[in-house]
């Protein structure tokens, strides 16, 4: 088998929904319970360490509070420090990135518009815009007396000493630490072209300012994955007008959330729109010219599709590097969290893609790669530390998308997911626009997904995945609209 059909393999045999919007959840009952305290002494009490520091000047190594990471987390983490007035003077985010905080799923949506359809730019989308809060822009730290370390990532960390090694050379001694890395794209081997120039990965301003840079130049695009990423960035070719062809092994889109007849309806929206689809194939190599730029995609059955612009979207890793030794789960990756999301050290937490926590409701422990799961971890990790807050986190797994919302556009698309996909699915609708998906088991509805509902529809859909109502499975099935589907749904909430 060739390096990267046995990456994609990989991939597509873990449990991951692309796009750093994935849910992580083993259903194995021998991790239920054991995990949900990883590996606490009994009775063990979390103290907050406390440094003396030099008011908001920082005239000394010392930091009462340090977040690793600048993302979505760390943005959010920030607001709650304030909320608390516990930043000014006290708190520092370390960075390998240029910018504060921003909202990244903006990055293969609204940034990727045609430079004519009116693309987000910075500072229009940093955190924490996405929740309709306020807007952190690299002033509003200065004002509220929050250091940012800018593009000096984490090379070290001493956990005995409680001490931070920047790749510059800083030095940072922590009272409490929280750890907000994310995750990293995976990527093509270099040896199978996963270097060329052409080919691009997502996961930060610099990768999309890349990529935006070769649409305006590319001819023919393909992207290898059928996930977030894959329909994402597909979608935002179309406004390029390029000719895009998406590759995956799977046998449809989102195979890990979408049914087959659920993902027929968005191919054939695809396809109407003049994107082409590969399913069900392997990748041998990328080819490239005499000056190393990618020209095409070559298949493990020898044909090559041609391309001067690839985009690999394949998931993502949980960026642990440096910080293996304050405890990893080995099942779901990441860092291991209680309901707290405290580590198996005291004084050290893990929030957003990077935590694996126990997923209450579901009696699992899961790693979420999702925007609202960062912004919810962040601040009930924050919350618990700062406060007496003592419950766990009841995490209710939520995912999204939205495509082809540039000007111009002959149909926008949204859809949401609550809950759990298990269990028989019913589909209700045509797709014009709407349509919606139930999952049902041993009678209870797990999970619904919704596309171009109404604001009072998707504000339904969290009640009804929590609560997981038992459903009239025949009448739902005999519903002759959404509209009518979700009356259903609704009604069986106060049965």
């Amino acid at each position: 088998m060739s390096p990267a059909r046995k990456l994609m393999a990989r991939i597509s045999n873990s449990l991951s929904i692309n796009h750093g919007l994935s849910l992580w959840c083993p259903h194995s009952s021998s991790l239920n319970r054991t995990l949900h305290s990883p590996s606490l002494p009994s009775g063990r009490s979390f103290q907050r360490r406390r440094y003396v520091v030099a008011s908001s000047a920082f005239a000394n190594e010392n930091r009462e509070f340090v977040i690793v990471g600048g993302g979505n987390a760390a943005g959010y983490a920030a607001r709650t420090f304030v909320e608390h007035e516990m930043a000014d003077g006290r708190l520092c985010i370390v960075t390998k990135e240029a910018y504060a905080p921003y909202e990244r799923p903006a990055l293969t949506k609204g940034y990727l518009f045609h430079l004519d359809k009116k693309p987000a730019r910075l500072p229009g989308f940093h955190t924490c815009v996405g929740s309709g809060g306020e807007r952190q822009t690299p002033e509003w730290y200065k004002e509220k007396g929050i250091e940012m370390l800018y593009e000096d990532p984490v090379s070290n960390i001493d956990i005995e000493k409680q001490t931070l090694t920047t790749n510059s050379g800083k030095q940072l001694k922590y009272g409490s630490l929280i750890i907000a890395t994310g995750c990293t794209a995976s990527r093509f081997p270099e040896k199978i072209g996963g270097n060329l120039s052409g080919v691009h990965y997502i996961r930060d301003v610099a990768d999309a300012d890349s990529l935006i840079s070769s649409l305006g130049k590319a001819r023919k695009v393909v992207i290898v994955g059928g996930g977030y990423i894959g329909m994402e960035v597909a979608a935002a070719a179309v406004g390029w007008n390029l000719d895009t062809t998406i590759i995956f092994p799977e046998h449809h889109l989102l195979q890990r959330l979408f049914t087959p007849s659920l993902a027929r309806r968005y191919e054939e929206l695809y396809q109407e729109n003049g994107v082409k689809f590969l399913k069900g194939v392997s990748i041998k190599n990328l080819e490239a010219s005499s000056d190393g730029h990618v020209t095409g995609v070559k298949l493990d059955d020898g044909s090559t599709i041609d391309a001067d612009t690839v985009v690999i979207g394949i998931g993502a890793k949980p960026a642990v590097s440096g910080f293996e030794n304050v405890g990893l789960n080995n099942t779901v990756g990441g860092i291991q969290v209680d309901g707290q999301f405290r580590t198996s050290i005291p004084g050290i937490f893990a929030i957003g893609d990077v935590a694996a926590f126990p997923l209450k409701m579901y009696d699992r422990v899961a790693r979420v790669e999702h925007v609202d799961h960062a912004r919810r971890s962040a601040q009930h990790c924050v919350k618990a530390l700062l406060s007496s807050q003592t419950h766990i986190y009841d995490y209710l797994p939520y995912f999204y998308s939205r495509v082809f919302e540039y000007e111009g556009s002959p149909r926008k698309i949204f859809w949401q997911f609550f809950g759990d996909n298990v269990g028989e699915a019913i589909e209700i609708g045509n797709f014009d626009p709407k349509i919606a998906t139930f999952w049902i088991d041993s009678g209870k509805l797990k999970g619904v997904l919704l596309e171009s509902g109404s604001p009072e529809e998707f504000q339904l859909l969290p009640k009804l995945a929590r609560s997981q109502p038992i459903v009239d499975k025949a009448k739902l099935q005999q519903a002759s609209s959404v509209e009518e589907a979700m009356e259903i749904a609704r009604i069986s909430l106060s049965d």
